[in-house]
């Protein structure tokens, strides 16, 4: 989640009175949840229920939620419906950059379907990018049963001479599709990292940045710092003619979630930009020269997820 000109006083990084005590509360919130949420058993009942264990409901302070995708994917859609909207030639031989990546299934999807030449995932929580790994794994074994299944059934239905002479030229192309199925590590990686911890460090590496809703998170956690924190990053890591791709999230969907902490709940009452204002702040005072966007409502999401995606120019 670029160096022409600098940022009109949009380079401030978090305070560090208001962002150290954040950073503690957060710090313990991962030592009691076992991660990045709250959670775990609670103590024995009470009365006849002594012996029994009440399990607290877990809380995902940063939005770091398991089977996040499971929830918010129509179960009749095989594909998740943001990549349907997005453009090939936003990711075709390109080096891009996930943040939020959760377990991974966008940023691998990403590769896939669109032949990144890099893509890098990152995300807070280190169960998460432990699952990406793991999901990048197995998915690539997938792809290399599914290859050889195709080839073993291309041979299988005739014995003709001609559909011999194919299954002979796959069986002498079978190095390149291993050579493939490898690249998948090569051009997909994860690693856990807050985005918005500092601005060191930051040059033009990447054509392509998406952040699919993970602003909200952002911004509970580390307020109107953080969120300025997070668009300036993210534009000085952009190469000129760059594109930055956002799915924010409705103030709605801040009410919701303002109790997840105390950190938070004290930033939701301090906020003073506001989603609405995103647009702005991205092309007055970062310096972005042009948005679009590229869908107001999203097929194929269940009820709360059809959020609208802008993509944001360099």
């Amino acid at each position: 989640m670029a160096t022409a000109t600098e940022p009109e006083e949009a380079a401030r990084p978090p305070s560090a009175g208001k962002g150290a005590k954040g950073e503690g509360d957060r710090k313990r919130s991962l030592e009691q949840g076992g991660g990045r949420g709250g959670g775990g058993g609670g103590g024995g009942g009470a009365g006849g229920n002594q012996g029994q264990k009440r399990k607290r409901k877990e809380v995902f302070i940063y939005g770091n939620y398991k089977n996040y995708y499971g929830y918010r994917i129509d179960r009749n859609v095989g594909e998740d419906p943001r990549l349907e909207v997005f453009k090939k030639q936003w990711f075709e031989g390109k080096d891009c950059l996930d943040i939020g990546c959760n377990q991974g299934l966008v940023t691998i999807g990403l590769a896939m379907k669109f032949e990144c030449r890099s893509i890098l995932g990152v995300d807070i929580d280190s169960g998460l990018i432990e699952t990406a790994k793991w999901n990048l794994r197995r998915i690539s074994r997938l792809d290399k049963v599914a290859t050889k299944s195709d080839k073993a059934q291309k041979s299988s239905n005739s014995l003709s001479q001609s559909s011999l002479e194919e299954a002979a030229s796959d069986m002498s192309n079978e190095s390149h599709s291993n050579q493939k199925n490898s690249d998948l590590f090569k051009i997909v990686s994860f690693r856990r990292e807050n985005f918005v911890e500092n601005l060191h460090g930051c040059s033009e590496q990447y054509d392509t940045i998406i952040c699919l809703s993970v602003t909200k998170w952002i911004h509970l956690n580390w307020g109107d710092d953080g969120l300025i924190t997070l668009f300036v990053k993210i534009w000085r890591l952009l190469r000129p003619g760059g594109i930055f791709i956002m799915e924010p999230q409705p103030w709605t969907s801040y009410r919701r979630n303002r109790l997840v902490s105390e950190v938070a709940k004290e930033n939701f009452n301090n906020i003073c930009i506001y989603p609405e204002n995103f647009r702005e702040v991205l092309l007055d005072k970062v310096g972005f020269r042009s948005v679009e966007m590229i869908t107001d409502r999203l097929v194929g999401t269940v009820t709360g997820f059809d959020r609208p995606i802008e993509v944001y120019h360099k």
